[in-house]
């Protein structure tokens, strides 16, 4: 069926408020919105709201939830184990997680529902606390306000793997749009087939996150001498925040009164997104104001955290992912050895594309270090086989792209849990007489500078998908022998799962998944990853490497910046092949 056919189904068979937008498209916007369906994939559905199949709608969300359902009805005591479904302040996030349930339930499903908004992390505890088959997250993450998206976990807490995508994909691709029954909300209830949950699984991850403190009688003494600001940039992560950051004893925290209440529409930021130093806007004037040092902010289903820190001449700089991962592993695995509480089969786990400094550290502890896909999914694969096998103990897993999780009540990336930690770091810090800026410029000074450069190519469209893969076809068959000119080592390339030393044309097998990126080791250490985004119509470049002064590294990561934006800027924006 082509998009014009898919297009006069809708118009034919949808309800009338959809046949009514759909009237109102032009022929390119019928095209884009009918000519593919949106991806389902480990990271769920995630796409533009509005009407289509390569959007967000009732009709897709039905959709992927039958297909969900007809999947978990083939595992034993799947109905009585259930779903758990959770939504943040996306514009029809709660519409579309009753749908969900409903659905579910009509298909004889269990189905736990929160009450209210919920972050990713509430969600990934929750159904293991409740020893459901599976859960479902109504998120775009930290998309634009446009976005909304629908995230599948599977029982140990993480995201779905490939394998159980794919076979969940292909019940979706069986069932049919407009043929899709689900429960009147009353029924549900009144059968058992819908719960409602809310404080008591709260209560549950409260005293499981409050458990990771590495020094809870310091913080409950000087918590409250530290001013914090934060932002929940109108997102799910405004009441646990708060909460658990009042329950460990830091009670003074200021709110950013404009991004405060849960809105959809993002109306305070382009994007609610704490990557963005343009997200800490209203965050840093506030601070100025009260006289705060640090500023949290959690984007809108609170997996992500960002963290400002005040410098020494009163200005604000918003940390890199990869900072505050450090920062992190640093004070945990520091404050455990000096305890003498750092087991000796310690396990941590990052990204291939974060940042190096985190095997220096590492390494100085002893402790084992594994790099993974980029996925936080991967890293929970690990959390799981760790537990499963007893082999390695998981004490912390980050991502470059804000994510963070200590412990192994849950699964995900988890800001509640981290801006709790890093608050606690602060309070230490500061009863040695030292900022959080301090405790950065301290791994510098133990470690070498270890930075990293990050730069996205967002391309929309047919068309932009058909860049991207020319981009990527085009590292592959002309593979880079040196970049600004630092020669190239090492071409890995993990679609094909092959690693290639290019001084001896010697390949070698890679242990990592199949997935679609490369990534180039260079003679001085540092290296480049470039992949598509997985949930965004982007292409992703990434750069890192180190020195032992700071200026030194700024500008060798300026000139690599400069010199693989033209290589990619040549395939994405060039001639054809």
């Amino acid at each position: 069926m082509d998009y014009k056919q898919r297009f006069s189904q809708w118009l034919e068979l949808a309800d009338e408020q959809t046949r009514l937008e759909l009237q109102t498209l032009t022929e390119s916007e019928i095209e884009d919105r009918f000519y593919t369906e949106l991806a389902f994939g480990t990271a769920g559905l995630r796409g533009i709201l509005g009407a289509g199949t390569n959007r967000m709608n009732e009709y897709v969300v039905r959709r992927a939830t039958l297909g969900l359902s007809n999947y978990l009805l083939k595992i034993p005591n799947a109905k009585q184990r259930g779903v758990a479904i959770a939504y943040d302040s996306r514009n029809f996030s709660s519409e579309f997680a009753l749908t969900c349930a409903l659905v579910l339930a009509k298909n004889g499903l269990k189905a736990y529902l929160f009450e209210s908004i919920r972050a990713v992390p509430q969600l990934s505890f929750a159904l293991r606390h409740l020893g459901c088959v599976a859960g479902v997250v109504i998120t775009a993450s930290h998309n634009p306000a446009i976005y909304n998206g629908y995230k599948v976990y599977w029982e140990d807490g993480g995201q779905v793997a490939p394998e159980q995508a794919n076979a969940i994909l292909c019940e979706i691709e069986k069932c049919e749009y407009f043929k899709i029954q689900q429960m009147s909300k009353i029924e549900a209830l009144d059968s058992g087939l819908l719960q409602i949950i809310g404080k008591d699984v709260d209560e549950a991850y409260y005293a499981s996150t409050m458990s990771l403190l590495l020094n809870p009688k310091l913080v409950r003494e000087k918590g409250n001498s530290l001013s914090v600001v934060y932002t929940p940039l109108h997102g799910a992560g405004n009441i646990p925040v708060r909460e658990i950051l009042n329950r460990i004893g830091v009670s003074n925290v200021h709110v950013v009164p404009e991004q405060e209440l849960p809105n959809g529409n993002f109306p305070t930021v382009s994007a609610p997104n704490p990557e963005d130093p343009d997200a800490f806007t209203l965050a840093t004037k506030l601070a100025n104001k009260v006289g705060a040092d640090t500023i949290l902010a959690t984007d809108p289903d609170s997996d992500r955290l960002g963290v400002a820190v005040r410098k020494k001449d009163g200005s604000f700089k918003v940390l890199t992912g990869n900072q505050i991962g450090c920062l992190l592993l640093e004070y945990i695995l520091s404050s455990k050895a000096s305890a003498g509480l750092l087991p000796q089969n310690a396990l941590v786990v990052k990204s291939l594309v974060s940042t190096r400094l985190a095997d220096e550290i590492c390494a100085h502890y002893n402790v084992k270090l594994d790099s993974v896909l980029t996925g936080f999914r991967f890293i929970s694969e690990k959390i799981e086989n760790s537990i499963r096998t007893k082999a390695h103990t998981f004490l912390f897993g980050f991502e470059e792209s804000f994510g963070f999780l200590a412990g192994t009540f849950s699964r995900d990336k988890d800001a509640i849990c981290t801006a709790m930690l890093v608050a606690e770091i602060c309070v230490v810090y500061a009863a040695r007489g030292k900022t959080l800026d301090d405790a950065v410029q301290e791994l510098y000074d133990k470690y070498g500078y270890f930075k990293e450069s990050v730069k996205n190519y967002t391309l929309n469209g047919i068309e932009g998908l058909e860049s991207i893969n020319r981009a990527m076809r085009g590292l592959r068959t002309e593979i880079p022998s040196e970049l600004a000119g630092i020669s190239v080592t090492v071409f890995e390339d993990y679609e094909s799962r092959s690693s290639l030393l290019l001084a001896s044309n010697n390949k070698q097998p890679l242990e990592l998944p199949s997935s679609n990126m490369v990534r180039l080791l260079f003679e001085n250490g540092a290296w480049m990853v470039v992949r598509p985004s997985g949930t965004e119509p982007k292409l992703k470049l990434y750069i890192g490497a180190n020195a032992k002064d700071e200026s030194q590294v700024d500008i060798l990561l300026a000139k690599m910046m400069e010199s693989a934006d033209q290589l990619l800027c040549g395939y994405l924006f060039g001639q054809e092949e």
